[in-house]
């Protein structure tokens, strides 16, 4: 007999659009967007229009001219996505927040107090509609994977629960990319063997997929199309590594784009690294070049960083061996740097000066000393007085900030 369905998934409908409707009443109906010379979200009037995230600003406008510009209230999107999740909290201790406005919950335990599942979804969001003003839409099934696509089906502002004994029937109508992991590229290369749906998926021969889409990728999204998803709610879980990316449109892949771009990538990260004193050991990065093919490299260092010049350093090397490798690609459209192997506890130690190949980049030699110092000296600064209060070169002075920088940061998985 299936296990009952106990796990919700809950997803405020186009957040930061709807809270910037929220604020201002006279927002309320139109198209909005938020963000500037990139859509950051945009409002379910906009998406009307074909304006979706990621999208230019001048595309948007001219799909709707009368689309509205929004900056963003960024306080008040920590406040209020901080203020949903509590609201989920008062029924399950069993909580997974996955971003600023969405997170699992497993409700098994909390039956006898609240009533079935999805008497408990339907409360959640009667709540988070009375107290807040926002609209929420939750999807409820035996496996996060699936709770996750029922939440995606309900939207706008709706419930869908999944019965154990027709989940399957449910899932294999689906279209395949409401499945985690299918992007664009994927989606491309599925619709090319002519698999639309996740059913169609779910029959491929085993092989086949994994000949398409590679060992891992096959092997995955051949258990998820059957529902297969053993993974636990983890409520308490330290991030295990912290990243950022750019999305920097067509450009060319000189150093006057790559190094501030970079730098500033770095500086996101490396702030958030030693607000937590959780150093890492491997630096990755990602670059995306304009056909929308991703190549990674990665090192995993003998010593553990947060120093953002250092990490930078890293950085910039293997981005140069990647497009060393890759001698004819002459476009980027993004730059991604992530840090992993988090130190729980790391003291900073001394190295003397033995003139070795590399020692700059070594966090206890003088010039890592150095570079600590200065990031020290930054953090106190922008703990004052705002994080625009003070930045490193080229990273704070020459690139255009399509996307501010607050944002960015509340977006981004919080360390």
């Amino acid at each position: 007999m299936a296990t009952a369905a106990t796990i919700l998934h809950a997803d405020l409908d186009a957040f930061y659009a709807s809270v910037e409707q929220l604020l201002d009443p006279s927002l309320r109906g139109k198209p909005i967007a938020v963000g500037g010379g990139v859509v950051l979200a945009a409002s379910y009037e906009a998406k009307a229009f074909g304006i979706h995230g990621g999208m230019s600003g001048r595309q948007a406008r001219e799909l709707c001219p009368q689309l509205t510009f929004v900056g963003g209230h960024f306080r008040d999107y920590e406040r209020l996505g901080d203020a949903a999740i509590k609201v989920i909290g008062d029924f399950t201790p069993l909580v997974e927040r996955i971003s600023i406005d969405e997170a699992f919950a497993d409700v098994a335990g909390c039956t006898h107090l609240f009533g079935a599942p999805a008497e408990i979804a339907a409360a959640i969001r009667r709540r988070v509609r009375s107290e807040l003003g926002l609209p929420i839409s939750v999807g409820v099934a035996r496996t996060k994977h699936l709770a996750k696509i029922a939440s995606q089906v309900a939207k706008p502002d709706g419930l869908v629960v999944v019965d154990a004994d027709t989940e399957l029937e449910f899932l294999h109508e689906l279209p395949v990319e409401l499945m985690w992991g299918v992007g664009p590229v994927t989606k491309a290369r599925l619709a090319a063997s002519g698999v639309s749906t996740i059913g169609q998926l779910a029959r491929l021969p085993g092989r086949s997929l994994e000949r398409l889409l590679g060992p891992a990728a096959g092997e995955k999204l051949g258990a998820l199309a059957w529902n297969r998803d053993p993974r636990p709610l983890k409520p308490h879980r330290r991030a295990r590594s912290a990243g950022a990316q750019s999305a920097i449109g067509r450009k060319p892949a000189v150093e006057r784009i790559i190094r501030p771009t970079l730098l500033h990538l770095a500086d996101r990260i490396a702030t958030r690294l030693r607000a937590k004193s959780r150093p890492g050991r491997t630096v990755t990065v990602r670059v995306r070049f304009a056909d929308l093919r991703s190549v990674t490299r990665s090192i995993t260092l003998d010593i553990p960083i947060f120093a953002t010049l250092i990490l930078a350093d890293y950085a910039e090397r293997l981005v140069r061996t990647i497009l060393a490798d890759h001698p004819h690609e002459r476009t980027i459209s993004l730059l991604a740097i992530s840090v992993s192997h988090l130190e729980e506890h790391w003291d900073l130690e001394l190295e003397l000066p033995f003139g070795l190949e590399g020692e700059a980049r070594r966090p206890g030699s003088r010039l890592g000393m150095a570079r600590w110092a200065a990031d020290c000296a930054i953090d106190k600064i922008r703990d004052r007085f705002g994080r625009e209060a003070i930045g490193y070169g080229s990273a704070a002075l020459g690139l255009s900030r399509s996307v501010p920088d607050e944002l960015r940061n509340i977006a981004e998985k919080e360390l």
